[in-house]
């Protein structure tokens, strides 16, 4: 019994080790501006969407809807969007988006609406 324990402890903090050494790619400013393509799902059901963004602006269709958001970046890999000109009360709630990890011309994110802890996740790939 003293060994097993004193094995799966030396066993923890080797992986523990390990992983913490490991270094997910966060290439943020790279995703700044451009053209891009966003693909997440909501209880089951996929959505896509494409937008482009400058540092302060991201024009965004979905579903041959078009919306304007304003962008303000609070760090190289977090922002807040806020719709220009929503029509609801649900599309006047600032998001809050997040990129967890970038591989190449694409990016995990984690979003969320302002002061929510639900949080959604998705994948953007950027077209230029």
């Amino acid at each position: 019994m003293k060994f097993n324990l004193q094995y799966s402890i030396c066993s923890f903090l080797l992986i523990t080790l390990l992983t913490s050494c490991y270094n997910q790619e966060r290439n943020c400013t790279d995703f700044k501006t451009g053209k891009f393509t966003s693909k997440t799902e909501i209880e089951g059901k996929k959505y896509t969407s494409t937008f482009e963004r400058n540092d302060s602006i991201q024009i965004e269709t979905y579903e041959g809807k078009i919306d304007t958001f304003k962008v303000r970046w609070t760090n190289d890999c977090e922002y807040i969007m806020q719709n220009v000109h929503p029509k609801n009360r649900e599309e006047k709630k600032a998001v809050q988006m997040k990129i967890l990890t970038t591989n190449g011309n694409s990016y995990t994110f984690e979003y969320s609406f302002v002061g929510d802890s639900k949080k959604q996740r998705g994948t953007v790939t950027k077209q230029n």
